[in-house]
């Protein structure tokens, strides 16, 4: 007998959940056409989809779950092992698939299952990049073992409506099937997990379509076939919107609106003014940063210190200024980078800190292996400005007054045009900025709004205050539509 907990708990770090019972019959009942149709998932996990359709086939990476499917679906037939190294050698073919693919992020979906699935789906003609997640080359190579005519039906992260890594996924569906269609839910359809889900419909295995359908709905009930309301999302509209599918859960005089100012001729984005970067990583934080009272001990020289804003939390406002440090030396908090450059002469203080045991310990981390000299911290930066990576609300831009530098938990923001730090803020902080804000970056786990360097660049900077008068309803409603998708509403 398999134990539950366990098994739960293994299913966790591969970065597989039990599916709701209603999502899984709403999937299984879409796909399955023929009680001859032959199902496939992919990674079938406790069972739970084939248990539905007799007809039906599992692969499972995890032994553990494959002893649990025989347990809850006796008979079923289970192939145990990668699915990727399965795809590509198996002659078998399917009607239909259904599941829930794991997803794993890119950090721990390496190796050489990676390298298995990315060869896989390029030569399905799909190129994913090694940041891509596991969920979409499951996507590709499940498409590849259809029938002509074949159909899916899968959750997927949320994430299949912004991330970068989900254009190629999208453009081989589109380019394989007579009909995509999303189902966008706002409420969570795994409670325990901070990743939202949508649910993915395709049909047609072997045509092509020009557009997307996108159906929004606020929460998942049972649904035997996909909504019928749907907005149609012509591909050139997706690619205009940076292949987002995102953008469209506003309504259209909102999107029109926005799509407005973003392409007037004199329209700035961040990227056209600034340049925005992370800042450096030391590989081992509690190290490299001292408190005052600790570098005042060991007896570091100041030339060899460098105040930095380690993360948002050190941002009490808009200015990071003579003030500001003087709250962080009051608390005597690890704000001091040991700053040291290579060839420098160190004296005996900074010799005997670097030879401590915490300095051994520091050594042998993976980042400081990799430099010569381990003790010299990379891409050490004075920005003029720093900018949120993760808020609850909007992104805050604070200036740099003080010269501080910046860890990588941190945008450093730094001038590249004629736009003054003064101006530029007034411009940041404007409802329309807080918008552009909400439709470039993306939602996190916990209500959080992201901001990448490459989003951050395309926030756009609308610089007429009577526009904004004049449309402040539209934007308004626009801020608060994303904010609830990514609960920061709620």
């Amino acid at each position: 007998m398999i134990d539950q907990a366990q098994f739960r708990e293994r299913r966790k770090s591969l970065g597989a959940y039990y599916t709701p019972d209603g999502v899984v019959q709403s999937l299984v009942r879409w796909a399955v056409r023929h009680s001859r149709d032959r199902l496939l998932d992919p990674a079938c996990g406790d069972g739970r989809f084939l248990v539905i359709h007799p007809n039906s086939v599992g692969v499972e990476h995890d032994p553990s779950a494959s002893a649990a499917v025989h347990e809850r679906a006796p008979g079923s037939l289970i192939h145990e092992g990668d699915f990727f190294t399965w795809a590509s050698k198996t002659h078998e073919r399917f009607q239909c698939a259904a599941g829930n693919p794991p997803f794993i992020r890119y950090q721990r979906f390496n190796g050489a299952i990676r390298r298995t699935a990315l060869e896989l789906c390029a030569r399905h003609g799909a190129s994913f990049s090694g940041l891509s997640s596991s969920w979409a080359p499951f996507i590709v190579a499940t498409a590849g073992l259809l029938r002509p005519g074949g159909r899916m039906a899968f959750v997927v992260p949320a994430e299949i409506g912004h991330a970068p890594y989900a254009r190629p996924a999208l453009e081989y569906l589109v380019s394989h099937f007579d009909c995509v269609q999303l189902v966008a839910v706002r409420h969570k359809l795994f409670a325990d997990l901070s990743e939202d889900c949508w649910l993915l419909y395709v049909d047609g295995y072997g045509g092509e379509t020009d557009h997307i359908l996108l159906s929004v709905v606020d929460r998942f009930d049972f649904m035997p076939t996909p909504p019928s309301r749907a907005t149609r999302i012509e591909l050139s509209a997706w690619r205009r919107w940076g292949c987002r599918v995102r953008p469209f859960l506003l309504r259209k005089p909102v999107r029109e609106f926005y799509r407005r100012v973003a392409d007037y001729s004199r329209t700035k984005r961040l990227g056209d003014v600034a340049r925005v970067g992370i800042g450096y990583v030391t590989g081992a934080n509690g190290f490299f940063h001292l408190r005052p009272s600790e570098a005042a001990f060991a007896r570091i020289p100041r030339r060899f210190l460098a105040l930095s804003v380690r993360n948002a939390k050190a941002l009490s406002g808009k200015n990071v200024c003579k003030r500001t440090i003087e709250a962080w030396v009051r608390r005597d908090d690890p704000v001091l980078l040991l700053r040291i450059a290579k060839g420098d002469e160190l004296p005996r203080s900074v010799v005997e800190y670097l030879d401590s045991a915490g300095g051994h310990k520091a050594q042998r981390t993976y980042k400081c292996r990799m430099r010569d000299p381990w003790y010299v911290v990379p891409d050490v930066k004075t920005p003029d400005a720093f900018l949120t990576y993760m808020s609850s609300k909007e992104p805050i831009l604070a200036r740099n007054s003080a010269a501080c530098v910046c860890t990588n938990s941190i945008h450093a923001v730094a001038l590249a045009g004629t736009m003054s730090i003064t101006r530029l803020q007034r411009v940041w902080d404007t409802p329309f900025t807080a918008l552009s804000c909400e439709i470039e970056g993306h939602a996190l786990g916990g209500g959080m709004l992201k901001l990448e360097p490459r989003e951050a660049a395309r926030v756009v900077l609308a610089d007429s205050e009577t526009q904004a008068r004049q449309n402040a309803d539209i934007i308004e409603e626009g801020i608060w539509t994303l904010r609830r998708w990514r609960h920061c509403a709620d």
